[in-house]
C-alpha cells in the first residue's frame, strides 16, 4: 500500500511543495458543513449583501464611485482580501472629499469583508466607525437613514455571528425602526426576520414564533412584488432554521408562485432551491432532488446551477443513488474548471471532491482518479492562500489532512490538520476549529497515543459546548447534518475515555469524564431538538440528590454498548457488551414492536436481553446498595423502550425498584414533590375530533382523578388553548394532567398535544406553563400527566420530545406514555397512582411503581402493553 500511495501522490508533489504542504484525504463528515456555504442559497433580505449598500448616493468623483464598485465586484465573486484593498483606498477618498456619508457606507461594506474573513476586529472597528460618521445632527434625509438602517443590519449580523444575541437583538430592532422612519416596509421586514435568529438564540422562542407569525400575515397582505417574493423566501429559510419545516415548505411555495406570477427566473429558481433544501432536511428526497433540478434548469446563473447540481450529487450519494450519481458528476466537472477564483470556487472544489471521494468508495464505477481529485484539494489551498482567504484556506488544509488520515500517512496528516487548526483559531471561526481538533483526535488516536487523542477530542467538545448557541442561531446545515458531524465527536471521546487504564484513580478520572461528556451529548441533542439554546445546566451528583437512587447511563457505541453506573458513596463503574450499534438497535427495535403486541409473549427474551446488557453485570452491587430507584439517562433508541418491563428472568424490574429517565442529572430540579396542597388541572376529549378517533373513557379517567384529588375539570368543548391558559394563570396548581391525542415526534415541530380547538406544540406548551412560573408569587408546575401521547414508533429520535416535553414545559416532573394506551386501562393506574401521590413519604417514582405493579398483578392488563409504556422523566422524588 506505501508504494500505491507514493505513486498516487506524485501527480501533486510540485504543487504542494510549493505550498509547503503535505498529503492527505478529507473524511466524509466534513461534507455537510461545506455545503453550508457553497449551497446555501441566502436571501437578500435576512443577509444583506454589498450590493444592497454600494449605491451612487451623492455627487463624489468617478474614480472613487469606480473603486465602491470594483469593491462590489470583488465581494459578489468571493474575492473578499481584494474587496477589502479596494474599499479600503475608497474610503480613503471619500475621507479625503469630506463626503462622510459615502465614505460611513463604504465602512459598512468593508465591515461585511473582513467579517468573510474572520477578521472580526477589524469588521467591528469598521462597523462602529460608519455608525460614528452617521451621526450628524439635523440631519434626516432619507439618504443617511437608508444609509443608517443598512449600517445597523449588518452590525446586527456582526454581533450575532460573535454570540452576542441580545445586542444583535437590540440592534436590529433599531434597524427596523429607522426604516420604518422613512417608510421602507421591505427593510422593516429584512430586519424583523433578522431578529428573529437572535431571539431563538437567546430562547426566547415564544416571541420568535409570535414575530414568525406577524410577518407571515404582513407579507400575505402585500400584492406580487420581487420583494414579497424575496421577504417570503427568507421567511421559509428561517422557518426551516428554527425546525418548522412544513410551515417552511408552505411559504416557500408561496415564494414560489409569487415568482411565477412576476416571471422573475432568478427568483423562481432561488425558491426551487430553498425548497430542495427544506424537503432534504424533511428526508423527502424525490421532492428534493426534484426542486433540485428545477432549480438547475431555470438558473440563468451559472452560480446558481452549479450550486444545485452540487446538491443533487450529495443528494444521490447520500441516497445510493449512484448510477443517477454517475451520470451528473461529469456535467459538474467542467464547471468548476472554469470558475474564477472566489471563495465559491475553494467550496465548489472541496465539496465536489467529497462526493467524488465517496462515490468512489461506494461502487466500483469510473470516477476521476485518486491523484485528480486530490489535486481539486491542492488547487483549493493554492487558490485559498492566492486570495489571502484564511478562512476557505482552513478549511482547504484540513480537508487535505483528512486525505492523509484517510490513506493512512499519519505524520503528513497531522502536519496539515494543525496548520489549519491554526489558521481557524487565528481568525476565531469555532464553527470549523472543532473539526480539526476533532480530526487531530482521531490521528493521535490512530497512532497510539491515547492521552493526546483525548486532549484533542476535549479540546473539540469544549469548543461545541461553547459554540453550540451559534449552531443553533447561524448555521442551519451543522444542524441538519448533527450525526454525522457533531454527535461523533461525543461519542468517540467518550469510547477512548472508557478505554482500560493503568491506574484505579485515573480509571476514575476518565469514568467522571465520560459520564460529563455523554451529558453534554444529552444536552446537545436536546438544543439540536429544539433549534434554540434552552437549557441551563448545573452539575450535580446523585449523592446530593438522592442517596436512595443509582443512575444508569447506557451509551451506544459503534462496536460495543457501555454501561456506567453511578450508585451513591461508591465509586463509579462501567461494563461493556461487544455488539455493534447496529445490532443494538436492531434488538431495541424487535423489543418496541413486540411490547406493543397484546396477543404476543415474543417479547420476553427480548427483554431479558436488554436486562442482560443494562442491569445483570452490577445486579449484584445495586441489591447491596439499599436503592429504591433506577434512574436511566438513555442513549438513542433505548428511549423508546420501558425500563421498567425489562424482565430478569424471574419478574419486572418495576417489581424490584422505581424506575425514572432524565435527559442528564445535570437538567435536573433536584426539588421534591411538595405533597402538602396537592391541586389538579385536569383536561382531555373524549369526543372524535378531525383526524383523530374519541377516548370514550377518559370522562372516567378525570372524575377518578378528581376522587383523589381537588381538581379543575375541562373537557371537550371548554378544553381549549385559551382556557388552558387561563386556568393556569388563575390557580397555583401543582398538576396539570392532559388526557388528548399527542404525539413526541423527532423535531419539535411534530410534538404537540390536541386540544378542541387546536394543537399544542412544544413551544406553546412551554409558554403555557412557564408564564405562571415566571410569576413570583406561583411556584412552578411540579407534575405534567400526559395519559394519551405517544412517541412515532420507529423513530430513534422521537422520545427526544418526550424528553423535551419534560425540559422545555416548565414543570419539574412530565408522566407520559410511550404508546397509545388502551383507554380503559387507564384508568385505574392513573387512579392508583393519584391515590399513591397523596402519601407524603414516597417518592413519584414509587408512586408510579406501585401504580404499574397494581395493573400487573391484574390478569386482565399483566402484559406490560397496559402498564409500561408510562415513564417518569425529570424529578423523581
Amino acid at each position: 500500500m506505501a508504494r500505491k500511495r507514493r505513486v498516487f501522490f506524485r501527480a501533486i508533489q510540485p504543487l504542494l511543495k510549493s505550498l509547503r504542504l503535505g498529503r492527505g484525504w478529507v473524511t466524509q463528515f466534513l461534507l455537510a458543513v461545506m455545503t453550508a456555504f457553497l449551497c446555501t442559497l441566502v436571501s437578500p433580505v435576512v443577509a444583506t449583501p454589498a450590493v444592497n449598500l454600494i449605491q451612487s448616493l451623492t455627487s463624489s468623483s468617478a474614480q472613487t464611485q469606480n473603486l465602491v464598485q470594483q469593491g462590489k465586484t470583488l465581494y459578489e465573486v468571493g474575492q473578499f482580501s481584494e474587496a477589502v484593498k479596494v474599499l479600503q483606498q475608497a474610503g480613503s477618498a471619500f475621507e479625503a472629499q469630506g463626503d462622510n456619508l459615502q465614505q460611513a457606507m463604504t465602512l459598512s461594506n468593508l465591515a461585511l469583508a473582513y467579517q468573510q474573513l474572520g477578521l472580526w476586529p477589524q469588521a467591528t472597528a469598521a462597523i462602529t466607525d460608519s455608525l460614528k460618521l452617521l451621526q450628524t445632527p439635523n440631519d434626516n434625509s432619507k439618504d443617511r437613514l437608508q444609509v443608517i438602517a443598512q449600517a445597523l443590519d449588518i452590525q446586527g449580523r456582526l454581533q450575532l455571528a460573535q454570540g452576542q444575541a441580545e445586542p444583535a437583538l437590540a440592534t436590529w430592532e433599531q434597524a427596523s425602526a429607522t426604516y420604518a422612519s422613512f417608510g421602507d416596509t421591505a427593510g422593516v421586514t429584512k430586519s424583523r426576520i433578522n431578529s428573529v435568529q437572535a431571539l431563538q438564540a437567546l430562547g426566547l422562542y415564544n416571541r420568535a414564533f409570535k414575530t414568525l407569525t406577524e410577518l407571515n400575515e404582513t407579507l400575505q397582505t402585500q400584492p406580487d412584488s420581487l420583494t414579497k417574493a424575496v421577504g417570503l423566501r427568507s421567511l421559509g429559510d428561517v422557518r426551516r432554521l428554527v425546525g418548522d419545516l412544513d410551515k417552511s415548505r408552505e411559504i416557500l411555495q408561496q415564494s414560489l408562485e409569487v415568482a411565477q406570477r412576476l416571471q422573475s427566473p432568478q427568483d423562481i429558481s432561488a425558491a426551487f432551491f430553498s425548497l430542495g433544501n427544506t424537503a432534504r432536511a424533511q428526508e423527502d428526497t424525490k421532492a428534493a432532488l426534484s426542486y433540485y433540478q428545477q432549480a438547475d434548469a431555470g438558473s440563468s446563473s451559472p452560480t446558481t446551477r452549479l450550486q444545485a447540481q452540487l446538491n443533487q450529487l450529495s443528494l444521490l450519494i447520500a441516497d445510493k443513488q449512484f448510477p443517477e450519481a454517475q451520470a451528473l458528476w461529469p456535467q459538474i466537472q467542467p464547471q468548476i474548471t472554469k470558475l474564477p477564483p472566489s471563495r465559491a470556487t475553494v467550496y465548489a472544489r472541496i465539496n465536489f471532491a467529497q462526493s467524488l471521494t465517496r462515490l468512489k468508495q461506494a461502487t466500483p464505477a469510473d470516477t476521476l482518479s485518486w491523484s485528480d481529485i486530490a489535486q481539486l484539494l491542492a488547487y483549493s489551498v493554492q487558490q485559498a492562500k492566492t486570495l489571502g482567504d484564511q478562512r476557505a484556506e482552513a478549511y482547504a488544509l484540513g480537508s487535505l489532512g483528512g486525505l492523509y488520515e484517510q490513506r493512512g500517512q499519519w505524520s503528513e496528516a497531522k502536519d496539515l490538520t494543525r496548520q489549519a487548526l491554526l489558521l481557524a483559531q487565528t481568525i476565531n471561526a469555532s464553527d470549523i476549529t472543532y473539526l480539526w481538533e476533532w480530526q487531530l483526535g482521531r490521528l493521535l488516536q490512530d497512532q497510539g497515543d491515547t492521552p493526546e487523542a483525548i486532549a484533542a477530542y476535549t479540546e473539540a467538545v469544549n469548543t461545541l459546548q461553547s459554540l453550540r448557541n451559534d449552531l443553533v442561531a447561524i448555521n442551519p446545515n451543522v444542524q441538519f447534518s448533527f450525526r454525522e458531524s457533531v454527535e461523533p465527536v461525543y461519542r468517540q471521546l467518550v469510547r477512548l475515555l472508557l478505554e482500560p487504564v493503568q491506574t484505579a484513580e485515573s480509571s476514575q478520572n476518565n469514568l467522571d469524564k465520560a459520564r460529563n461528556v455523554f451529558e453534554s451529548l444529552q444536552q446537545a441533542e436536546l438544543v439540536n431538538f429544539f433549534r434554540s439554546e434552552c437549557l441551563e445546566a448545573k452539575p450535580v451528583t446523585i449523592d446530593k440528590v438522592d442517596p436512595k437512587a443509582a443512575v444508569i447511563y447506557p451509551i451506544i457505541l459503534a462496536d460495543r454498548l457501555e454501561v456506567i453506573l453511578s450508585v451513591p458513596q461508591q465509586p463509579l463503574r462501567h461494563y461493556a457488551t461487544s455488539l455493534s450499534a447496529s445490532q443494538v438497535e436492531n434488538t431495541l427495535e424487535q423489543l418496541r414492536q413486540t411490547l406493543e403486541t397484546r396477543t404476543s409473549q415474543e417479547f420476553l427474551p427480548l427483554s431479558q436481553q436488554v436486562y442482560e446488557w443494562l442491569i445483570r453485570p452490577a445486579e449484584a452491587d445495586i441489591s447491596k446498595s439499599g436503592v429504591e430507584t433506577l434512574v436511566f439517562v438513555l442513549d438513542g433508541s433505548l428511549r423508546n423502550i420501558p425500563m421498567a418491563a425489562l424482565h430478569d428472568g424471574k419478574q419486572y424490574l418495576v417489581e424490584k425498584y422505581g424506575v425514572a429517565l432524565t435527559p442528564g442529572l445535570q437538567l435536573l430540579d433536584p426539588q421534591p414533590l411538595k405533597r402538602g396542597q396537592l391541586k389538579a388541572l385536569t383536561a382531555g376529549l373524549t369526543v372524535a375530533r378531525p383526524g383523530f378517533p374519541a377516548l370514550t373513557n377518559v370522562a372516567l379517567e378525570l372524575n377518578q382523578i378528581k376522587s383523589e384529588v381537588p381538581s379543575t375539570v375541562l373537557l371537550n368543548q371548554k378544553f381549549t388553548s385559551a382556557a388552558l391558559q387561563n386556568q393556569i394563570n388563575s390557580v397555583p396548581f401543582t398538576v396539570v394532567h392532559i388526557a388528548s391525542h399527542g404525539q413526541f415526534g423527532s423535531t419539535a415541530a411534530e410534538t404537540f398535544i390536541l386540544t378542541w380547538d387546536s394543537r399544542i406544540n412544544i413551544d406553546g406548551l412551554d409558554n403555557l406553563l412557564r408564564v405562571r412560573g415566571q410569576n413570583p408569587r406561583r411556584s412552578a408546575i411540579e407534575l405534567l400527566v400526559l395519559s394519551a401521547c405517544q412517541t412515532v414508533a420507529g423513530d430513534r429520535r422521537a422520545a427526544l420530545g418526550l424528553a423535551g416535553v419534560a425540559v422545555r414545559a416548565g414543570a419539574r416532573s412530565t408522566l407520559a406514555t410511550l404508546w397509545n394506551v388502551n383507554d380503559e386501562a387507564t384508568i385505574p393506574i392513573m387512579s392508583q397512582f393519584y391515590q399513591e401521590l397523596t402519601n407524603t413519604t414516597i417518592t413519584k417514582a414509587e408512586a408510579l411503581r406501585r401504580a404499574q405493579q397494581a395493573l400487573l398483578k391484574n390478569p386482565k392488563y399483566r402484559h406490560p402493553v397496559s402498564w409500561a409504556p408510562y415513564v417518569l422523566v425529570g424529578n423523581w422524588l
